[in-house]
Formats: structure tokens, sequence, C-alpha cells
């Protein structure tokens, strides 16, 4: 079941005063970034958020499970998703312990 976009636009308002937030389709669900940082996704209208040791201990109360089949743990918010401000301070503690988007490599012309 593929994500919809009334979801997405909800999960982006509760966030949006942690920097230049944006979701990108990606495989029918939705990758989220701050800053042009991916920090989550949004699969089957569920928020995960990609699990770094500060958000594990601000949130030790939020499970963990894999936004897909084969995907990783990510912490799965679903209680806390309409508390505007403490979702927002996830995210923030959450990008600031990812690291910088690797550079794109420019495509060569020929």
């Amino acid at each position: 079941m593929a994500s919809d976009q009334q979801f997405v636009d909800f999960v982006l308002e509760q966030i949006d005063s942690t920097g230049a937030v944006s979701a990108k389709k990606m495989f029918g669900e939705y990758g989220l970034y701050v800053d042009d940082k991916i920090f989550g996704s949004i699969c089957d209208n569920k928020l995960f958020i990609k699990p770094t040791a500060g958000g594990r201990a601000f949130a030790p109360e939020i499970a963990e499970a894999p936004p897909y089949t084969g995907a990783k743990n990510n912490l799965l918010v679903e209680d806390q998703i309409e508390n505007r401000e403490w979702l927002s301070e996830l995210v923030k503690i959450t990008v600031s312990e990812l690291p910088p988007p690797k550079p794109k490599k420019k495509k060569k012309v020929g």
C-alpha cells in the first residue's frame, strides 16, 4: 500500500520548524529530507526515522521496525506524531548526528 499525499503533507507540516523540509517519491513511498539530508521515510502511511544514539536517548520508548522488507530497523513514530514540538526535536537531533550528504557525481558528457 502506497502512502497518500495527505499524510506526507501532514508530517512535513509537523516538522517545518526543523529547516528546509521536503519529501521525495522513492519506489512508491517517500524519503524525508531536511536541508538535503535524508533522515527518514514514510512507508504505508507510517513515519520512520533513522536511528541515531541521540534519537534513541531522546525517545527510548519508541519501537523500531523496518520501513520495508529487507530494510534495517528505523524508529517507528506513531503515538507522538501529532506532538509537533517533540517530533521536531527528534528530527533535529537525528539530522545533527547524520553525516552530510555525499556530493553528487557529475555526469560525463560524451
